[in-house]
């Protein structure tokens, strides 16, 4: 057998050759994109346990992606809520009161707080998130509108059709709870997210500044952010007060408010109870931007969020709308986990299809039930039927009038958006300092260990397991001294394709070379090898070098290209598809897992080397891979993500600088005990550098 031959052979058999695949086939044809999920259109099923054990793993997955995504991990400082009660309505057996506190420091959270008349200690509390209907927490329905509700038996009392939201706190408190019904952000008294004309602005759109921003991306801060907080902190109302049993705490909303019911259910145990209607779906997710973030719904969906309640009771409505499936698509899924954990009594769903979306009598009577039977009131079914009350008036539920005058001036719009987001940053940057901070061992463990599980959820790849990735050899070529290899490596449905150069003096460690311009690194149009390449071979190392992920891309890929109304708001498209930047992570992930595997000829060492517009996909890369890569060597050529004013960068990752951008990849580097070389790290060193830091200092 010839030498040639024989490392031809070592390569079929998954030895030297086979562990360092994943090559860049020179073809021509461009790439093509993968396929792109849609709130819309996509299926969204629940992603099965077998066991408990397994459920309490898949568990924390899901709720720290919620709480990545809702931009509380880690949880920001809660300042004092300065709560204001005032305005008392009095009813014959409840009352109204009117309500607003700061979630954070000159933010208001607006609402209404309904009680029974008489009551004593340790009554149930519940709030009641927001729902998309018109005019929100004022909702006053026309009489036709009324008539039409009345005649199709979805209401029964004219006062609940013209205002089915009045309806559901007023029962509530007449069964003897306290219940808080607060509003959407822009909606009833939430003026400070209006625009001059008091009218909600920046649903979808383009800004430079506040919510729909690059720099509120990248600080995971917006509309769905600043609404799942103001829940958070509804929470914190309710429970501060003293007749309130913390042990029955409820939440229930429909739409928008069944989103923010799933949501803070989700990542608040307070919440012992929750009945979120016509939202939990396999297919349409939810609209609207505080219904979306990014990251939120990548691997998982509505089903899979609803599931964080379990085992605490969850009850749910579905309509003649996206949830009409429920009974077959989702349910039975939520069903079994309850069974499993052995609770299966405490989830219930009820299927109101003939009725199109709503909140209506017939669901809020289920409702009443579900809470009568978990926060133990022992009611009768009769008192469980609505009875007609006093509709009140705008004026009457108003928190603003001109003792408390509503916010103005820079409180208000884009000032006050822009506001938000600096307090929010202000308190990442009291729990996450920069990696040059002096602060104690103990506390940079902590931070090293939150901030690498966020880039975890980002990138949302990690280092396959073993025989995972594997590689599929397509051409090789003898070129004496060394040989060229080209191949696919494939990896969860991923094909990556590369070259290898291997010397047939191998010094037994290989370098996984990245660089946007891909095999034209390291072998130039007439087929020789470059000057770095070169250099590398003569040490002895071999060299793999993928094709990165639609390379020749310039900008991200996202189903809304022609859709303006989406492309405005980045969530709609990072909220259920990882960004380029996580794709080519992902990508280089696999690779070395594949060079790792080989069981014959196991590498000493791997190296990763990042260069030419990829320096800090190999930070991000090799931070992830644990103690898998040996040395980075990386010419960041001074990127910053902070830097990036387009939401559609190739670079973009929403979040990124609200995790330390840079500086904190190449500490998480250090800190899997990995070899960090910088190579022209604010200046382009180009491949030569990182070449030159390789050899000199491996």
């Amino acid at each position: 057998m010839t030498l040639p031959d024989f490392f031809f052979r070592r390569a079929l058999l998954g030895s030297a050759c086979t562990f360092i695949a994943g090559f860049l086939l020179h073809a021509a044809e461009p790439q093509s994109i993968r396929e792109l999920r849609d709130l819309n259109k996509s299926y969204f099923p629940f992603t099965p346990v077998s066991h408990a054990e397994a459920w309490a793993v898949r568990r924390e997955e899901i709720k720290l992606r919620v709480l990545i995504a809702a931009g509380l991990w880690p949880m920001p400082e809660k300042s004092p809520l300065n709560a204001v009660i005032h305005g008392r309505i009095e009813r014959d057996d409840y009352t109204v009161e009117k309500v607003f506190f700061e979630s954070l420091p000159g933010n208001f959270v607006t609402g209404n707080l309904y009680l029974p008349k008489k009551h004593g200690d340790k009554i149930p509390g519940i709030i009641c998130p927001h729902g998309h209907w018109s005019n929100g927490r004022f909702m006053n329905v026309t009489d036709e509108v009324v008539k039409k509700q009345l005649d199709m038996g979805a209401e029964k009392l004219a006062n609940a059709a013209h205002s089915p939201l009045q309806a559901r706190c007023v029962q509530l408190a007449r069964m003897g709870c306290a219940v808080f019904f607060y509003d959407i952000l822009g909606s009833a008294d939430n003026v400070q997210f209006c625009d001059a004309n008091g009218k909600a602005e920046h649903r979808h759109g383009s800004q430079t500044k506040g919510f729909i921003s690059p720099d509120a991306e990248l600080n995971l801060c917006g509309s769905f952010q600043l609404q799942t907080w103001n829940s958070v902190r509804a929470l914190d109302f309710i429970t501060s007060l003293p007749y309130v049993d913390r042990s029955r705490i409820g939440c229930t909303g429909a739409s928008g408010g069944g989103t923010q019911t799933l949501i803070v259910t989700a990542i608040d145990d307070r919440v012992t109870a929750s009945f979120p209607c016509v939202m939990i779906s396999t297919a349409m997710q939810g609209g609207c931007t505080c219904e979306n973030s990014n990251y939120l719904r990548i691997g998982q969906g509505n089903i899979d969020i609803a599931a964080l309640a379990a085992p605490r009771p969850l009850g749910m409505t579905s309509a003649d709308d996206w949830t009409k499936e429920l009974e077959t698509k989702g349910f039975p899924d939520l069903k079994n986990l309850y069974t499993m954990l052995g609770v299966p009594d405490r989830v219930e769903a009820h299927f109101n299809i003939k009725f199109p979306h709503n909140y209506n009598a017939v669901s809020r009577r289920q409702m009443y039930a579900f809470f009568n039977k978990h926060f133990n009131l022992g009611l009768a079914d009769a008192v469980l039927e609505e009875r007609d009350f006093s509709l009140s008036t705008t004026t009457e539920l108003s928190v603003w009038d001109a003792t408390h005058p509503a916010p103005t001036g820079g409180m208000v719009g884009t000032a006050h958006e822009v506001a938000v987001i600096d307090w929010f940053k202000e308190q990442n940057a009291k729990q996450i300092h920069p990696v040059d901070h002096p602060g104690t061992n103990e506390n940079r463990s902590k931070e090293t260990t939150l901030v690498k599980a966020a880039w975890e959820v980002m990138i949302g790849y990690k280092l396959p397991n073993k025989g995972k990735s594997t590689f599929e050899l397509g051409t090789k070529e003898d070129h004496g001294d060394y040989l060229v290899m080209r191949g696919v490596t494939h990896c969860d449905g991923r094909a990556i394709d590369g070259t290898f150069i291997y010397p047939k003096t191998w010094n037994n460690s290989a370098v996984l070379w990245l660089s946007l311009k891909g095999g034209e690194s390291i072998i130039n149009k007439n087929g020789d090898l470059t000057a770095p390449a070169q250099k590398l071979l003569g040490e002895g190392y071999a060299i793999v070098c993928p094709r990165l992920y639609l390379s020749d891309a310039t900008r991200n890929p996202s189903i809304y290209v022609d859709r303006k109304t989406f492309e405005g708001y980045a969530a709609f498209h990072y909220g259920y598809n990882p960004s380029l930047f996580a794709e080519r992570v992902g990508d280089v992930l696999a690779m070395i897992a594949m060079i790792r595997d080989s069981d014959k000829h196991r590498t000493d060492h791997i190296l990763v080397a990042g260069m030419e517009g990829a320096g800090v996909i190999a930070a991000a890369a090799t931070a992830l891979a644990g103690t898998s890569v040996t040395t980075l060597a990386t010419d960041t050529e001074g990127f910053r993500f902070a830097n990036l004013n387009n939401v559609w960068d190739v670079n973009f990752v929403p979040g990124a600088v609200k995790y330390g951008d840079v500086p904190w990849l190449l500490h998480l580097c250090h800190a899997s005990k990995t070899k960090v070389l910088g190579a022209g790290t604010d200046a382009s060193g180009g491949a030569g550098a990182v070449v030159e830091a390789l050899v000199r200092k491996h």
